[in-house]
């Protein structure tokens, strides 16, 4: 391996660590939500805005982000993003008041959306052969359903051997490595140019659109989906959204140039993720509750119960999805996926109140490993229209469509679940309203299997030459 290939590995492995701090944070925080709320005092539903707070800014910022990363350089936005999130963590884990532990969070999103914004811009531009970029985007989807699997493990351990502040304290090192790592390791780049002209008014509008979306999901849980308060926040949303759409199509400098949306491996990718995600999201949710409430695990063995599932994925994700793709194209793999992914599904409507774990829940977790497929073939297919300058506001549309995707799965999912269980909590009536929300991200996957087979094409066939393919690998980031 000549001096070049193990440099741009090595950045690779920078920005797995980035994106493993931030994935494991996600995950990490919601097991010591019980703690959380017994030390600082949060009501119940205060406590949902340690999540939610998170969630709209790291959402809402990330098309934004993106394109900021493409006209000063990505390198910097990744860089500056692990310091706003490494700075974030130090206030969450010394935050003696609920309004302290919200603001805190609400600036851990910030720093998350503008380091994940532009990560797979930069593992584009890094690895332009196309098996090379499968491996690597094998490896980085592998560091995002891993770090979601450990932080469940890790959350009860810290939470139990210390306290929860060590669920963000624990980011510290990892945040100070991860950033002097990557100022030696990545490639700097002077971006685009353009932030004089940049389009503020279509920066207002997609962020708080986007935010004002987020806001309409995470909040129905307590007020519903057919409330006025719903139906109006969603309205507001929409408009904000639209208003974007027409300000890109006029303005000289756009925050989202409309083009890349030419592309339907860009934009069928990026609808096919968010059904995708809303099943899926959902499903390490529902089968949490499932083991705890149905079967009686505890935190510590619910995140064991379900570790399976992260090595399945990391072994297809890692050993086998670049060498499938070479051989067979992004397509056939995504659609071998989502059919693997599918079955796990609706394997899960047939859960008995008394389930086995090694019977009844272990063989779907060894077959949901078809994410470890998917992932990697949709996220080559929706990169793939993408221009080298547009590179990083592509992989901020990418990134925002799977955060929007997962929390409007895990909204109308859990509500959809609470609808069938009502004010019964036997554990027959839990496990009823588990599997009718499990059957309903089948539902949503069989979308995205068919919209796969409708829209997506094999890169040298879509309407759009995969012009990142012919850069050359010494392309700056």
């Amino acid at each position: 391996m000549s001096v070049q290939s193990r440099s741009r590995w090595a950045a690779l492995a920078v920005l797995c660590a980035g994106m493993l701090m931030i994935i494991l944070d996600g995950s990490i925080v919601t097991v010591a939500l019980p703690a959380v709320q017994r030390d600082l005092g949060f009501s119940p539903g205060g406590l949902t805005w340690t999540v939610n707070a998170y969630v709209i800014a790291f959402g809402g910022l990330l098309l934004l982000a993106g394109r900021l990363g493409d006209m000063i350089g990505r390198k910097r936005m990744f860089v500056a993003g692990l310091a706003v999130f490494t700075a974030a963590s130090l206030l969450c884990g010394a935050a003696t008041s609920p309004e302290m532990l919200i603001g805190a969070r609400f600036l851990q999103g910030i720093g998350g959306a503008m380091a994940s914004a532009v990560s797979l811009g930069m593992i584009v531009t890094l690895f332009p052969e196309p098996a090379e970029r499968a491996k690597a985007i094998g490896a980085f989807a592998f560091t995002g359903s891993a770090g979601a699997s450990i932080g469940q493990v890790l959350g009860g351990v810290l939470t139990d051997a210390l306290s929860w502040h060590w669920v963000f304290l624990i980011n510290l090192p990892i945040g100070l490595v991860a950033g002097v790592a990557a100022l030696r390791l990545l490639e700097g780049g002077p971006g685009t140019g353009g932030l004089r002209t940049a389009d503020g008014l279509g920066a207002l509008l997609a962020t708080s659109g986007v935010m004002a979306g987020v806001y309409t999901i995470v909040q129905t849980g307590q007020h519903g989906w057919g409330s006025a308060r719903t139906l109006l926040l969603g309205a507001v949303s929409l408009l904000l959204l639209a208003a974007f759409v027409a300000r890109q199509a006029t303005a000289a400098a756009p925050l989202l140039p409309l083009r890349v949306l030419r592309s339907r491996n860009v934009w069928g990718a990026n609808l096919i993720q968010m059904l995708m995600l809303a099943g899926l999201f959902s499903f390490q949710i529902l089968i949490a509750l499932y083991l705890q409430n149905v079967l009686g695990y505890g935190a510590t063995a619910t995140g064991l119960a379900m570790l399976p599932a992260a090595l399945s994925i990391g072994v297809l994700s890692l050993v086998f999805s670049a060498r499938l793709i070479a051989r067979f194209g992004e397509r056939a793999v995504l659609v071998t996926g989502l059919a693997l992914l599918l079955a796990a599904r609706y394997w899960l409507v047939t859960l008995p109140v008394d389930g086995h774990y090694l019977t009844d829940l272990l063989p779907m977790m060894l077959v949901s490993g078809g994410f470890g497929l998917a992932m990697p073939a949709l996220t080559g297919l929706g990169m793939s229209g993408a221009r080298p300058e547009d590179a990083g506001v592509v992989s901020g549309l990418f990134n925002t469509t799977q955060q929007v995707g997962a929390a409007l799965g895990v909204a109308a999912l859990t509500t959809l679940a609470a609808s069938r269980t009502g004010h019964l909590t036997t554990a027959g009536a839990l496990n009823d309203g588990y599997k009718l929300a499990l059957g309903a991200g089948g539902g949503l996957l069989a979308a995205a299997l068919v919209l796969t087979l409708a829209v997506l094409r094999r890169p040298a066939a879509a309407e759009e030459t995969p012009q990142t393919e012919s850069a050359p690998a010494t392309t700056t980031v």
